[in-house]
């Protein structure tokens, strides 16, 4: 199989990558390293320095960007698949630089969707968030994907956009598409540090700098983490399943989540250390996914026992 991985210099696109690699897949990483890292990169994949949000990069027959012996139609001619991670991450950020976000979040999608249709991609598989779910009420926990969507930040909706357009593409242009819902992603290469950083990142930094964690509100807010493993095995399946569904490529919505929730004061008391509260912020209360659906067409589950692992990550972080 012939894939490009936008962001896959990121934290979960580089370990898509490198699943992809192990299984013997010719991959093209489109990334613009305004979050990702060189080291991330696997150095069997051909990598290529691209902003999604400029529209020019994909213009037929332009140099793709330094590399003059490349256009985005030589590089995606003969893709079957597109996984598409990037994007400009969480919600506090993207409150505060809402067209910033915008430009790379909506417009980038649909810059990346629309070289897919003149380029004959086949499959384009989005990364999608939780986040488009809102403030879910408790009679709606765990969450399934048919629950009323309501936005409460610019990323939540711009994910919402790109999921719209998905659907969109598949009925006006036949190109396979399917939408991954991911539930507060954790594991190996997440960040800790900068803008993007989730919480468990945040906390580990801190106690690295002999700081108090910060926990914004009462932080009886509880997270359905998700191991980044189970993240990149939900993408292969979709990657590599053979079209015997339709109507999972049209647009379908899978949530990709553990199932369990667990509160930001239980991260806290599993990585140790003092805290501090902050006043609250905009978020939803509780997220929790209903994974049923995933389970049932795509053979899917969650493997990873979240406070084992972040037992782990802390004796290797030292902490």
């Amino acid at each position: 199989m012939r894939c490009i991985v936008t962001g896959g210099a990121g934290f979960i696109g580089s370990n898509l990558v490198d699943r992809l690699v192990t299984d013997g897949h010719e991959v093209i990483i489109f990334d613009d390293l305004s979050t990702g890292k060189k080291e991330n990169i696997n150095p069997k994949a051909k990598f290529f320095k691209v902003d999604i949000s400029n529209k020019n990069v994909f213009v037929k027959r332009k140099p793709l960007d330094f590399n003059q012996n490349y256009s985005m139609e030589d590089v995606m001619t003969g893709v079957d698949v597109v996984f598409h991670l990037a994007a400009k991450a969480r919600v506090q950020p993207s409150i505060d630089e809402p067209v910033d976000f915008h430009d790379t979040n909506v417009n980038g999608t649909l810059n990346v969707l629309d070289a897919c249709r003149r380029y004959d991609v086949k499959r384009f598989i989005f990364s999608s968030s939780s986040s488009v779910y809102g403030d879910v009420e408790e009679k709606d926990l765990p969450t399934s994907e048919d629950k009323e969507l309501n936005p409460m930040s610019p990323y939540a909706l711009h994910k919402l956009q790109g999921e719209q357009y998905c659907k969109l593409f598949s009925e006006l242009y036949g190109l396979e598409t399917v939408c991954l819902r991911y539930f507060n992603v954790y594991g190996e290469r997440q960040a800790t540090e900068g803008a993007y950083c989730l919480v468990m990142g945040v906390f580990a930094k801190q106690l690295l700098n002999g700081e108090p964690m910060t926990i914004n509100g009462d932080g009886e807010q509880v997270r359905d983490f998700t191991y980044v493993g189970d993240v990149v095995e939900a993408n292969v399946k979709l990657g590599t399943m053979e079209n015997n569904h339709p109507q999972l490529f049209d647009g379908e919505v899978f949530n990709i989540g553990n199932g369990e929730g667990y509160s930001v004061n239980r991260v806290a008391e599993l990585l140790g250390g003092d805290k501090i509260h902050n006043p609250p912020v905009i978020e939803p209360k509780i997220t929790k996914a209903d994974n049923s659906r995933a389970r049932e067409y795509l053979d899917w589950k969650p493997t990873q026992d979240f406070e084992k692992w972040v037992v782990k990550w802390k004796t290797e972080l030292g902490l």
